[in-house]
């Protein structure tokens, strides 16, 4: 008895053995099938500075691409550098991203300066155009004086950052931390040969072709591309990602963060003017976001609230239309750059974004058609009025000697006697001119007098 408990007790972890190998081997066959590329192939270019736009944009499009399982995700660019923080961001989303991120330098000509570099080195699969160029990724600090290098410290940091990077994905470290170090650059023959990149292409069919077939492992799976005649997906940036790219060019955000400055100083010097405070105020806050002190969140609250207030200002004082005005551009800029919330449905914010713009267009109507009128009722005041435009005539109720007092239109008026002679009370005089509220008047009998001398 206990030897046939024993047998059956022996088979029961036999069996229970094999299907646990068998459910492995399933598990590992289903893995390796999920895995093998059969998706699209997403393609990103861009030609300028590393911005928050790109950053925006590129992190869009990444997310896409994993929704839509697609087997490899391509940044072809050329860029001359950028800001840090993007650029940092950049790297950790290409880092992390699920699935092989390829990036070319092309076309030919194209260079991966400073920020490029650092792109270039954090990507899975490094290629470039021939005749291209990469390195020179020291970075700089930028003043109202020009440029100059950072501390020893910060760029000792870089440094090791990007010796991480280049560990990480199998390319030499000292020639990675010399890019930061030395302003090391290299030709695009140069970096094959170094081990810099792993591919001498010059156009993305070129790479795809190159790639077909190839295996890329990361974070511990392996992926199988099949990249010959696969579908090929291209998008631009939208209108939050355009703006983000425009205001955080490094050149351009200096710029306007400049013109900021001058403008609240202008408008200190000379208070009451408005239109300087309110646009140094916008241009500002803007500048700020543009150069990387504050990032698309908080900027987009900001500007927001900076609108609201502007219109309330408008609506309790008399701004002219100039707060209207300021306000609807802020609040526009702030809704395009609100942050987007996981959690919340992508058709909301173009809703959102729809009812802003209508309110702001509204807005500005009422604005346009207030300042209308009152431009167009200090004009008519300007040009003259019943109430402001002085009598013809009128009669002297206190003698001018050579001054006194006329009554006209039921009014009593000051008045001076044109030629400093005495009119007596009761004398009709017409009025030769006026200053202020001061009548310049001669009798009219001496008109008269004249015009029959005349004949």
């Amino acid at each position: 008895m206990k030897n046939k408990l024993y047998k059956i007790h022996k088979l029961i972890i036999t069996v229970l053995i094999l299907l646990s190998l068998a459910g492995g081997l399933f598990v590992t066959s289903g893995t390796a099938a999920a895995e093998t590329g059969d998706g699209p192939v997403y393609v990103l270019e861009f030609d300028g500075a590393v911005t928050a736009g790109l950053q925006s944009f590129l992190e869009r499009q990444v997310e896409n691409a994993e929704d839509d399982n697609a087997q490899l995700f391509v940044l072809v660019m050329n860029t001359p550098g950028g800001l840090v923080d993007a650029t940092l961001k950049i790297n950790e989303l290409i880092l992390n991203a699920d699935l092989p991120v390829a990036v070319l330098v092309a076309p030919s000509g194209a260079i991966a300066g400073s920020a490029g570099a650092f792109i270039l080195v954090s990507s899975d699969i490094a290629a470039m155009a021939p005749g291209t160029t990469v390195g020179a990724a020291m970075p700089v600090a930028i003043s109202p004086e020009g440029t100059e290098t950072t501390d020893e410290k910060t760029v000792q940091f870089y440094a090791s950052h990007m010796r991480s990077m280049a560990r990480e994905q199998g390319r030499p470290e000292d020639l990675a931390e010399q890019f930061v170090t030395e302003n090391l650059t290299l030709s695009s023959r140069e970096a094959l040969e170094e081990g810099m990149i792993e591919y001498l292409v010059g156009s993305v069919p070129a790479l795809l072709e190159a790639l077909d077939g190839t295996e890329i492992e990361k974070q511990g799976i392996t992926y199988q591309l099949n990249t010959r005649g696969a579908e090929i997906k291209e998008t631009e940036m939208n209108l939050r990602e355009s703006l983000q790219n425009w205001v955080s060019d490094p050149q351009i955000a200096f710029l306007i963060l400049m013109l900021g400055i001058l403008g609240i100083y202008f408008g200190l010097s000379a208070p009451g003017t408005i239109v300087p405070e309110v646009s140094g105020l916008i241009l500002l806050i803007l500048g700020i976001y543009g150069i990387g002190l504050f990032d698309t969140n908080t900027t987009g609250i900001i500007m927001m609230l900076l609108g609201a207030g502007l219109i309330a200002a408008e609506i309790f004082t008399s701004g002219f239309g100039i707060l209207g005005i300021g306000g609807a551009a802020s609040l526009l800029a702030g809704a395009i750059l609100l942050p987007t919330e996981p959690l919340m449905a992508r058709d909301w914010y173009s809703t959102f974004l729809v009812t802003v713009v209508g309110t702001v267009i509204g807005l500005l109507i009422i604005v346009l058609v207030v300042a209308q009128r009152v431009i167009h009722s200090r004009r008519k005041h300007k040009s003259g009025s019943t109430y402001f435009m002085p009598p013809d005539k009128g009669v002297v109720v206190e003698e001018i000697n050579p001054n006194g007092m006329v009554r006209a239109r039921g009014e009593l008026w000051r008045a001076h006697s044109s030629d400093n002679q005495r009119i007596p009370k009761g004398t009709e005089v017409e009025i030769v001119r006026a200053e202020s509220l001061k009548l310049w008047v001669r009798p009219v009998q001496n008109t008269e007098s004249q015009n029959e001398t005349a004949k």
